[in-house]
């Protein structure tokens, strides 16, 4: 069955750096986009950023320049390095596969000094 578990999260000051891994399991990974979503509390979840099956990316305005999305389809993993973090980056993120309705766990990133 479909499995996307995210890792990585963790507290962290502001200006300061975290690396998060999603291994995904149960379906072609090699094919589909995928992606990081995130939702803080009392917010809806947001598209963070998003890496096709060709290696293209795009990312919220909110993080261009900070974070950077990439994927190993060999070991069925999509990263998020997060760089330059702020406050208004703490939030629960998740990972996405195109077309799969399944959210995982989700890690909890906390940027707080």
């Amino acid at each position: 069955q479909v499995q996307l578990v995210e890792s990585g999260g963790g507290l962290v000051q502001p200006g300061g750096s975290l690396r998060l891994s999603c291994a995904a399991s149960g379906f072609i990974f090699s094919m589909l986009r995928m992606s990081w979503y995130r939702q803080a509390p009392g917010q809806e979840r947001e598209l963070v950023a998003l890496v096709t099956s060709t290696g293209s990316t795009n990312y919220a305005d909110s993080v261009k320049g900070r974070f950077t999305i990439s994927r190993d389809n060999a070991a069925n993993m999509i990263y998020l390095q997060m760089n330059s973090l702020k406050p208004e980056d703490s939030a629960v993120y998740y990972c996405k596969a195109q077309t799969i309705d399944y959210w995982g766990q989700g890690t909890q990133v906390t940027v707080s000094s």
